[in-house]
Parts: C-alpha cells; structure tokens; sequence
C-alpha cells in the first residue's frame, strides 16, 4: 500500500505549481504587452498587469494596422499558415500511410530496399537539400503558391518507419481473415487498418501540423509575395525594423495568435493520445 504523506503530496504540489508558473509567465507578459501602449513598453520598464488598449491592438492586428513592415493582416497569415500545416501533416500522412501499407502487406521485388532507401533520407534534411529543392520549385513556377509551400514538405520518412513499425504487430490472422471475408487491399486499408491506426495517425497529426507551422526558412525562400506569407514570417519581420523602435504591442498579440492554432489542435487530439497510452491490446 502506498503511504499517503501529506508533506510529500505538499511538495509534489508545489514543485508542480511552481514548473506551471514558469511555464506561464512568458505566455502572461505576451499577453500584458499586448494591452499596453508602444510607448509603454520601450519606456525601460516592463509591466506586470494588463493595460486598457487589448482591444484596440488586436484589432489593428486583424485588421491589418501593423507598423508598416508587414503589409497584410495576421488574419491572412494565419491563413497562410493553416494552409501550409494542414497541407503538410496531411500530405505525410497518406503518402507515409499509402507507403507503410505497400511494404508490410505487399510482396514484391526488393521490397527491404525500397524501405531503407527511404528510411535513409533522414540523415537528408531540408537544410541539406534545400537548394536543390528551391530549383525544382523555381523550374515549375511554383513559387509564391501554395502548392510551393506544401508540396515539397509532404514526405515523410519518419512517418513511414513509425506506421511501419505499427503494421508488423498485426496478427496475420487478422489479415487472413479478412481475406477469407473476401476483402479487397482497398477495402482492408480503409475498414481494418485505418481504424486501428487511429492513434498513431492523430499523434502523427500532431506532430507533423506543429512542424509545418513553426516552418520558417522554407516559406522564406519560396515567398516574395507578402499575400503568400506565414504567421511566423509576419512575426519576424515586425522584429526586423533596423534601427527603429519595435512595435511590441503589435508583435505580443500576432504572437498570441500564432500560439492558438497549434494549442487548440493539442487540445483536440488530447484524448486519442491518452486512449493511445493506456490500450493495452498494442
């Protein structure tokens, strides 16, 4: 039986509560600076409490009414950003499924190696084949598109090796039997496996959203156009004014905004990610 200490459980609370607070306090002075006035915050100090202007500068944010270094809305760059995560996590997930699915299940010729010549593009990121990359693009006038920002971004090795992984733990039995119930590989991939798959495929949602929308040097190299520009883009060049003085209640809320998207698709997800910890029968 586990003893219930009560200055033990005191503790665990409080080292909890105190990692939660630093976690927060960077997320509340975004969210003061973003009620303050410009003036406010280069003035040398820093305020703790939220000001009166929170309405006032978000919508300048919505609307447009930056500083003068971004010249579209955030809103358009949220878009812009939705466009590109969704395409991405989207696009590796049934290129990585459609992949995974044809090496477990399929028999054919050099399948192993088909594999691994996959599996070794990781030690190729986009860094590495980044210029290359950015010719390819250019040579199909796929610059300041969406599908320039999405296309080259969608395969995914790791993806691939995860599914993979989770595929070879199925029961031939369950595949024979399915055969046997005159089952089609179409009608096996979507009746069978998809569903057992629903966790891994959610975590890798997840991941893949979170890194299509932190994406920076990418959409840097394929955008010229500021319509076609992402949130963390925009965030950049209001950073990037020289000399002059940075409109920090402009920045703090487009940054708060960047942060909802990315929560919110946690928050949704959070519940196939728990079910995923605690199912036994994998």
């Amino acid at each position: 039986m586990v003893e219930n200490r009560f200055w033990l459980n005191l503790l665990s609370h409080l080292v909890l509560g105190l990692g939660v607070l630093l976690v927060a306090f960077p997320i509340w002075i975004a969210f003061v600076a973003s009620t303050h006035s410009a003036q406010g915050l280069v003035s040398g100090t820093i305020p703790f409490w939220p000001g009166d202007l929170f309405l006032e500068n978000f919508s300048q944010v919505l609307s447009g009414g930056n500083d003068g270094s971004v010249g579209v809305s955030a809103m358009l760059m949220l878009f812009n950003s939705l466009v590109m995560a969704l395409g991405i996590s989207i696009g590796k997930i049934v290129i990585s499924l459609m992949a995974a699915y044809a090496i477990v299940f399929f028999r054919f010729p050099l399948r192993s190696v088909c594999f691994w010549i996959i599996f070794m593009t990781l030690m190729l990121p986009v860094e590495v084949r980044i210029m290359p990359t950015f010719q390819v693009v250019a040579n199909l006038n796929l610059l300041d598109s969406y599908t320039g920002l999405t296309l080259p971004l969608i395969a995914s090795a790791t993806a691939t090796f995860l599914l993979r992984q989770f595929y070879m733990t199925i029961p031939p039995e369950l595949v024979e039997a399915a055969r046997v119930d005159g089952a089609g590989p179409v009608k096996f991939l979507f009746d069978i496996l998809l569903p057992l798959s629903r966790t891994n495929l959610a975590a890798l949602f997840v991941i893949m959203f979170i890194y299509g929308w932190n994406q920076y040097l990418w959409p840097l190299l394929v955008t010229t156009d500021e319509h076609y520009y992402t949130i963390v883009m925009g965030i950049q060049r209001m950073l990037a004014v020289g000399d002059d003085e940075v409109a920090w209640n402009i920045v703090m809320p487009t940054t708060l905004l960047a942060m909802l998207p990315p929560v919110g698709v946690v928050l949704m997800m959070q519940r196939l990610f728990v079910k995923g910890l605690v199912e036994t029968e994998k």
